[in-house]
């Protein structure tokens, strides 16, 4: 694993990127300060060759406390997906109703293990599945009579034909929650317990990581890790490093380069968020949590709503990992803004 980051006053080479400009989107520039306060940053840290060259803290965040990474987690559970079928324990061909009893007579049925983490599942949740899911999920007041559902009753809940899956990329949050459900159900064990034995602690994590629960106790393992920062871009770096932290293979080298070739890009490109990149990538993918940016090899990203990033460039050996508090859920500009300071960090570092 990487040595524990220095802080920026310390890092020995944080001077590197004092020359650090990036295009505002309005016509003109921001040095590195101005990137960090546009983008409502709470932490960033920049890694080069597993060793730290800036790393800051703000808004109140520090080095021990944890941060949630949102939609980030998914990168996390794709990780552990990664693992699970290396140790010969997840079936990507499975049919999501063989391992989560919850998802049988339902849209569901028959979408693969797979399609899930590729966003690939044809389900799509009507405005009134979405509120109740949003009350399943604990995050959000439940309907009424629906009080304590939880994500089990969630999905059980839900009836009807099967969907038709394996068509264009489609973000459905729910598709990770059923895949922890059915990570859970088949091994018999609690995903955090997984994380930690399979990922936490041989990637030589310095501080716990948390995940949160809905109100059954099902994992939110589409949204609710909760990490420090240096301990992200650790998890970065195990991507960097071929799914290796020093001596231990975490996650089998296979399965990080199948991340790197990165999904359909058909998919993505006939998906929902098909034209959303198009200003800073011309060719995306989604493969089991992470996007794949094509147009630079070796590259590819995670990302959560209020600014969460890890960003990884194998070929340069640079992770990049940023927590913010961004105001809105998903602000375009500060997300477009975020991708091009990236690549300009990743340019000096």
């Amino acid at each position: 694993a990487p040595r524990e980051a220095a802080p920026a006053e310390t890092a020995p080479d944080a001077g590197r990127l004092a020359g650090f400009s990036v295009a505002d989107g309005r016509g003109g520039a921001l040095d590195l300060e101005g990137f960090l306060a546009a983008t409502d940053t709470d932490g960033l840290l920049v890694l080069k060759d597993g060793r730290a060259v800036f790393e800051t803290y703000r808004q109140g965040l520090e080095p021990q406390r944890p941060h949630i990474l949102m939609s980030a987690t998914k990168a996390v559970i794709g990780l552990l997906a990664g693992a699970l079928h290396g140790a010969g324990l997840l079936d990507l061909d499975a049919p999501i109703e063989a391992l989560a009893r919850e998802a049988a007579g339902g849209p569901f049925a028959g979408a693969s293990v797979r399609q899930l983490l590729d966003m690939r599942a044809g389900v799509r949740l009507s405005p009134q599945e979405a509120a109740l899911y949003a009350g399943a999920c604990g995050w959000d007041p439940p309907a009424s009579g629906f009080e304590g559902v939880g994500l089990a009753g969630f999905f059980a809940g839900l009836k009807g034909p099967p969907a038709q899956h394996g068509g264009p990329f489609a973000y459905v949050s729910a598709n990770i929650d059923l895949l922890g459900l059915a990570i859970e159900e088949s091994t018999g064990r609690r995903v955090a317990e997984l994380i930690e034995e399979l990922i936490w602690r041989p990637m030589g994590a310095a501080s716990p990581a948390w995940i949160t629960l809905a109100p059954d106790g099902t994992p939110r393992c589409t949204g609710g890790v909760c990490a420090t920062l240096q301990d992200f871009a650790r998890l970065g770096q195990v991507v960097a490093d071929g799914g290796r932290a020093g001596a231990a293979q975490i996650v089998p080298q296979a399965w990080i380069e199948d991340l790197m070739r990165g999904g359909d890009k058909d998919a993505w490109a006939k998906g929902e968020w098909g034209g959303l990149f198009t200003k800073v990538h011309r060719q995306m993918s989604c493969r089991a949590g992470w996007y794949v940016t094509h147009d630079t090899p070796g590259t590819l990203f995670a990302m959560g709503i209020h600014g969460q990033n890890l960003f990884v460039d194998i070929a340069r050996r640079i992770v990049i990992a940023k927590l913010s508090s961004q105001p809105a859920p998903f602000d375009y500009a500060a997300a477009m803004l975020t991708q091009r300071g990236a690549a300009a960090l990743a340019k000096l570092a």
